[in-house]
């Protein structure tokens, strides 16, 4: 057994150092170095690096500022507070299912973007600021279209600016605010229309259980499983997804 034991620790050192040795040829050796520059073509190679990393890290505000996600999540978050569900469906997937759907109702202007802006960009047809114009160009037509005219004059105004002569005189710095604005207001109006049918439910259910006199049972144990089965009935999910799409178009 000594014998035996004394070989299987000789095996796996043994083992340990191959192992070792292999990645350390295998892996690649990193290095961060901070040198003069040369060129001033080097300059302008890392500041587009640097504000490729910025795009990058501020890309979650950007999905969240300027596409569907804002109506989707306040009413998939407003109709699982309707159900009394507590944390079904959990937020991953309803975080999940919202960026599918913006990605579905964006995803024309997304392909616009590219063809127009990035791809001629990158095939050197065009210069940098018309690629972000024509690349702008249909997430603007994409929030005028779903901003308020009231949202936007309230930005306008708090900005100090005259009134624009056309639509695409709004800055971005203007026109974003007033669509997360006009977005929230949507997104609450249609969390109003679908808590009606599930209040309903709690108001029948407490009153049936005030007239037997079980005031101890909560009425939400007793209303959860007839709000599942009514929004299973009407096929609820169907329906909600199908309006919140529609009501982007």
């Amino acid at each position: 057994m000594k014998k035996l034991i004394g070989t299987i620790l000789i095996f796996c050192a043994v083992f340990s150092i191959m192992t070792t040795t292999v990645q350390a040829q295998a892996i690649p050796k990193i290095t961060l170095e901070v040198d003069k520059i040369s060129d001033p073509s080097d300059l302008s190679a890392t500041i587009q690096i640097v504000i490729l990393l910025t795009v990058l890290t501020l890309a979650p505000s950007i999905i969240l500022m300027m596409t569907s996600f804002i109506r989707i999540v306040i009413v998939l978050g407003f109709l699982r507070q309707a159900m009394g569900s507590q944390q079904l469906p959990p937020n991953q997937l309803i975080l999940s299912l919202s960026l599918i759907l913006t990605f579905f109702i964006i995803s024309p202007a997304v392909n616009q973007a590219y063809n127009d802006g990035l791809k001629p960009y990158m095939e050197e047809k065009i210069t940098l600021d018309q690629a972000y114009e024509l690349g702008i160009k249909p997430f603007r037509q994409f929030m005028l279209a779903q901003a308020d005219e009231k949202d936007l004059a309230l930005f306008i105004n708090l900005a100090h600016m005259e009134r624009p002569e056309s639509p695409d005189d709004i800055p971005l710095h203007v026109l974003i605010p007033g669509f997360v604005l006009s977005e929230l207001r949507t997104g609450f109006e249609i969390a109003f229309l679908i808590f009606i049918p599930f209040l309903i439910i709690d108001m029948v259910v407490a009153s049936v259980l005030m007239s037997m006199g079980m005031m101890m049972l909560p009425p939400i144990m007793v209303a959860l499983p007839f709000k599942i089965l009514l929004f299973v009935l009407v096929d609820g999910w169907y329906l909600l997804v199908k309006s919140l799409v529609e009501s982007f178009y």
